[in-house]
């Protein structure tokens, strides 16, 4: 190969290796702007919060830190339940029925405490504070999954 050809084959990759990862960035990029902001966005980048209330959120989701952990163990739990009820059955068994209703349980207990944890978090706000912590709130569960 000519040394012209080497040139516009290295050339070739590099464009190639260069757009291939502008465009993984880009998509990297698009996808983070489209991602449901978390509560703890919400509250620590979107609200004005004073010295003492951050103190006194950090205290509250660190100790829901360690609630969450253990409710969603139970729901990694009950869903491993879920899966052996399932192989072990030829349909839909009392077996099946039971750890189906441990996963909702397991799952309403997360989502339960989810909810109080919100609600505990929002008692630290000012009224205004309140104001745009619920319309975030809001707006993120009003989200379609993407």
């Amino acid at each position: 190969m000519s040394a012209g050809w080497k040139s516009i084959a290295l050339t070739v990759v590099l464009a190639a290796l260069a757009s291939g990862g502008g465009a993984w960035l880009a998509a990297g990029w698009v996808m983070k702007q489209h991602e449901t902001p978390s509560v703890h966005d919400i509250v620590h980048r979107r609200l004005k919060l004073t010295a003492e209330q951050d103190a006194r959120l950090d205290v509250i989701e660190a100790r829901f830190a360690v609630r969450r952990e253990a409710l969603e163990a139970e729901l990694r739990g009950a869903n491993r339940e879920l899966a052996a009820a399932i192989a072990a059955s030829q349909g839909d068994s009392p077996e099946v029925r039971a750890a189906v209703d441990h996963f909702h349980d397991a799952m309403g207990a997360l989502q339960k405490a989810t909810i109080a944890h919100v609600f505990e978090m929002r008692a630290v706000l000012t009224p205004d504070q309140a104001r745009v912590f619920d319309r975030e709130i809001a707006g993120a569960l009003m989200q379609e999954p993407r």
